[in-house]
């Protein structure tokens, strides 16, 4: 029995070798003479995520890419990105039932979201400003109701989501033009400590240039802000290392910008004037330093992560209560598109406890 137990071990490690020797070796990165480095590589999912997360991973990753606005023109890639985040909302909906108002405030066009059981009596007084994602191009017509309906259920807050103006129609400052109309409107009924505002991708660069354009105006200081899933400095949702590894974790060609300044949408937006604390308050500690506490939320696959964590020094530089909040295995805004996931539940928690801890009430 000895003899034959040490035959099958040599006959499996025999076998093993012959496999290591059919499989090719993973080819070694290089390293150029300025440190770029060039490889190879496979990456699965996180093993961290959770079944319902790596799911709804797989069909976002195998999904046909949304159309550019170059092949398909504007109201293509609206009419496109509309559609797949009207899925979203649908799916939210079938799980927190909010209602949805839509209306305007002062000409700006707005959805006023409630949940269905009702504000909760410790938030009457209180409410949050939502802006979109969308690259300051698309997003209008669902952008900020996939992003404030699972927060106003999960919280039982009332939160206003801004569809404001947008490129190439419109140019800096119309976004935060109509942040303004809106925030006013709502400092009739709210103490400003009561109010909360926040935003992702483009919506969370918006956020900062709202607080820095309230600064200009003498508008009262907001009670707290969320910047997620972008920072404020001068690519906003770009560069560092993030920016160049993002692409291929989310199964796009590229994720970095055709410049080394604004990415092109943003560029459509703000026609040149990017040298500005307006628009990139992340440059100017002096505006920065005045800002109310801050949540920044990120992803291990974000695109914008690098300069979400340059803007969260810079801010915790400044002497902001500045707080991160970094999503294992998610990219680009995936905080809040994968419904009923143990991520996005919790996410959303995350966000609220902020919220509840920094507003009167």
């Amino acid at each position: 029995m000895k003899r034959i137990g040490i035959a099958v071990s040599a006959l499996v490690a025999v076998c093993a070798a012959a496999v290591q020797a059919q499989a090719p070796a993973p080819a070694r990165p290089t390293v150029a003479a300025d440190g770029t480095v060039s490889a190879t590589v496979t990456v699965p999912l996180s093993n961290f995520l959770s079944a319902q997360a790596k799911a709804q991973l797989k069909d976002l990753l195998t999904a046909a890419p949304n159309p550019s606005a170059m092949t398909a023109g504007i109201e293509g890639m609206r009419k496109n990105t509309d559609e797949r985040a009207k899925k979203v909302l649908d799916r939210w909906q079938a799980i927190t039932h909010s209602k949805i108002e839509d209306t305007k405030i002062d000409g700006v066009r707005v959805n006023i979201v409630t949940p269905e059981g009702g504000i909760k009596p410790e938030n009457k007084n209180r409410v949050l400003i939502n802006m979109h994602s969308g690259g300051f191009l698309f997003g209008g017509a669902y952008g900020g109701q996939i992003e404030a309906v699972p927060l106003a259920a999960r919280a039982g807050v009332k939160v206003v989501a801004v569809d404001y103006r947008m490129a190439p129609e419109n140019v800096f400052p119309a976004a935060s033009e109509d942040v303004e109309k809106v925030y006013r409107f709502l400092l009739k009924t709210y103490k400003p400590g009561n109010i909360g505002l926040y935003g992702c991708s483009a919506g969370g660069t918006l956020v900062g240039q709202s607080l820095a354009w309230f600064q200009d105006k003498k508008l009262p200081r907001p009670g707290a802000a969320g910047i997620f899933c972008s920072g404020l400095v001068d690519t906003f949702w770009y560069g560092g290392d993030e920016g160049e590894v993002s692409g291929l974790l989310n199964a796009t060609v590229t994720a970095r910008p055709p410049s080394e300044s604004a990415p092109d949408a943003m560029r459509l937006y703000v026609r040149g004037t990017e040298k500005d604390p307006l628009i990139v308050p992340g440059n100017y500690p002096e505006v920065l330093a005045k800002f109310p506490p801050i949540l920044m939320i990120t992803g291990t696959r974000d695109v914008a992560a690098s300069n979400v964590f340059i803007t969260h020094r810079k801010l915790l530089e400044a002497g902001v209560d500045a707080q991160l909040y970094v999503t294992e295995g998610l990219g680009h805004g995936q905080f809040y598109m994968l419904p009923g996931t143990p991520e996005n539940d919790i996410a959303h928690d995350v966000i609220w406890r902020f919220f509840d801890r920094h507003l009167g009430k």
